[in-house]
């Protein structure tokens, strides 16, 4: 292989990058088709990711990957180009979502346990053939509601980070990098202790199971979430207890090989998922103590803006190319610790 694991790796997470999250199965683009009536056909979902990947320069500038379903890495462009060449030709790397999704636990009160490990180095053999050079696996853990705090079990924690490192050791075996994606969900009611107190237990038992399945750590990037209130919550953490709060978890629990730290949005808007990275880089930019990158992997908080300006209509292209470059241009400050409010009106 003319690319270790390490410098892939390294190019996910260089200065000011972070990745697009276009790896929406078909249920979950046609929602988001339907809040702009546009029906999900293959076509027009070719035809919406086009749009974002030839947007240019910002694609060059600020995307370092594309993480794609399983029907865009095998599509083409309307003029005939893979999908796959347009995003290399733009400076970015191709990834893959690779698990099968969230499924009951079993004796489990409610919660879930993600799927996919069956099957799953051949088809890593193929991605890898279909030009792929990092995956992604998504863990879901929930926080329970007042009156339920035995959720997440450490049943339910155990099971997903063991998963989670079977993936990761055949993503290597494949010489595929893996972004371990171990989301604690922000849709209850806790507090952002709480959310603390569930994401480090959760990333204490992530590297554990990492270890002990033998994955070279520096040929992994790590996909959590942010230490925010839940959104039911009635007291929301400022930016600047977000910021504190989520480094002091990970300089705890996350080990220093690790490459880089790509944040998923989870259901922030686009300027909180914005705001956010960026108070946790410039806190980050005051200290030595922290030794990861951190940048962006978004999905909603990137696209949004340019799903609504397009609206399925080809001669609406350019504005869905404007909106979709100015949340990459403003999330790429951010993951600098550059961007600040006076510069994200100045380039609206």
């Amino acid at each position: 292989m003319t690319e270790s694991l390490q410098d892939i790796a390294q190019a996910m997470v260089a200065p000011g990058k972070g990745l697009l999250a276009a790896d929406e199965s078909s249920g979950t683009i046609k929602k988001r088709f339907d809040t702009i009536d546009v029906e999900s056909t293959e076509g027009n979902r070719r035809d919406y990711r086009e749009m974002l990947f030839r947007t240019s320069p910002e694609m060059s500038d600020h995307i370092s990957g594309v993480i794609l379903f399983d029907e865009t890495i095998r599509q083409k462009a309307a003029d005939g180009t893979p999908l796959t060449q347009i995003i290399r030709d733009a400076g970015a790397i191709p990834g893959i979502k690779v698990d099968l999704g969230a499924k009951d636990l079993p004796r489990s009160s409610g919660e879930k346990v993600t799927e996919g490990l069956d099957g799953l180095r051949d088809r890593l053999a193929e991605y890898y053939d279909l030009g792929a050079r990092f995956a992604k696996w998504r863990a879901v853990i929930d926080i329970g509601r007042e009156g339920n705090r035995s959720v997440p079990s450490p049943y339910c924690i155990k099971t997903n980070t063991h998963a989670l490192a079977r993936y990761a050791a055949l993503c290597q075996e494949a010489g595929i990098v893996p972004i371990v994606e171990p989301e604690v969900l922000m849709d209850g009611d806790h507090d952002a202790t709480r959310c603390y107190q569930v994401t480090q237990a959760t990333l204490k038992s992530l590297y554990a199971e990492l270890y002990e399945q033998r994955v070279a750590l520096e040929g992994t990037i790590l996909k959590p979430n942010m230490i925010v209130s839940g959104k039911l919550c009635p007291t929301q953490a400022s930016p600047e207890e977000v910021a504190e709060k989520t480094l002091k978890c990970f300089a705890h629990t996350v080990p220093a090989a690790v490459p880089g730290i790509v944040f998923l949005s989870g259901g922030q808007s686009d300027m909180d998922a914005t705001i956010h990275l960026n108070a946790i880089n410039q806190l980050k930019n005051t200290s030595t103590a922290y030794p990861w990158a951190l940048s962006f992997s978004y999905g909603r908080a990137l696209q949004t803006a340019p799903l609504h300006a397009w609206r399925g209509t080809s001669a609406n292209v350019p504005a869905g190319q404007k909106a979709f470059a100015h949340r990459a241009r403003m999330n790429g400050l951010a993951a600098t610790g550059s961007w600040s409010a006076d510069i994200e009106k100045q380039n609206a």
